[in-house]
Order: structure tokens, then sequence, then C-alpha cells
């Protein structure tokens, strides 16, 4: 299990229920969300600086290439905190349906399937009840009376 810095520890055993698969979503998704405005902050003071104050001694080229070079990571990991947090939502639904709605739905159909089968087992029942029981022959033994069936 993990601390949050919001609060509960978290465990798979949690996502079980619905609302807390929401919660956890909800929770990434804001973490995410603010990692990236963090890195956008950063990326944007970092370009206006580099911009405002170029190193003297390089070329213009050679100025342009190492922004390039430092402020392209920036801007590929941004992209990708902002893809993950718009993936949340692919999660969340991915596994509600998973975990939640698709096995709601087996059972449902389970238990659609069972409650006919129920009736006719009353049927059954009934007519187990009502059929009459076989004559016992009371002149033999029990062995002999299981080795007559073997027999017959």
């Amino acid at each position: 299990m993990s601390r949050t810095s919001s609060g509960p520890e978290w465990s798979g055993d949690m996502l079980d229920r619905p609302e807390m698969v929401d919660a956890f979503t909800s929770q990434l998704r804001r973490s995410l969300s603010d990692q990236a405005e963090w890195l956008s902050r950063i990326r944007r003071d970092a370009e206006a600086m580099w911009k405002a104050n170029p190193p003297e001694g390089y070329s213009s080229f050679e100025a342009w290439w190492r922004h390039r070079r430092i402020a392209g990571p920036f801007g590929e990991i941004q992209e990708l905190l902002e893809k993950a947090a718009t993936l949340t939502f692919q999660l969340e639904a991915r596994y509600r349906r998973g975990r939640h709605e698709i096995p709601a739905a087996r059972q449902a159909d389970a238990q659609a399937k069972q409650a006919p089968e129920l009736a006719r087992g009353t049927d059954f029942a009934d007519r187990a009840r009502s059929a009459r029981p076989r004559p016992v022959s009371s002149d033999g033994s029990f062995m002999d009376m299981i080795r007559g069936e073997r027999s017959a």
C-alpha cells in the first residue's frame, strides 16, 4: 500500500467498488495534470530566459540548436503527462466495464438462466414426490436384495 499526500493508503483491492475507481482515477488525473502544469511553467520560464538572455559566444544557429535540445525534452515530457492524464478516462471506463459492468451482466444472465431451471426443478421434485415407491420383498436379506438387483 502506498500513502498519498491527500489522504488514505491505496491498494488494489480497494478498486473493487466503482466509486473507489472513480476516486482513484480522478486523483491520478489531478496529480498528472498538476505535474504537467508545473513542467509547463518551468518550460515557459526557461524558454523566456533563453530568448531574453542568449549565451555569449554562441552563433545564432548554435543558440537555436542548444535551445531546441533543451526545450524539446521538456515539451515531450509535458505532452506525455497530458496524454497520461487523458488516458485516465480510458482507464476508468475499461476498469468499470471489466470489473463491474460485465461481471454484473454475466451474473444477471446466469440468474436468468437459473430461474427457469429452478422452476423446472420444482416440477421434477413434485413428480418425484408423487411417484410410487417400489414394493420391497421382505422374504430375503438385504444382501439378497442387492444381488437380485444386479442380476436384473
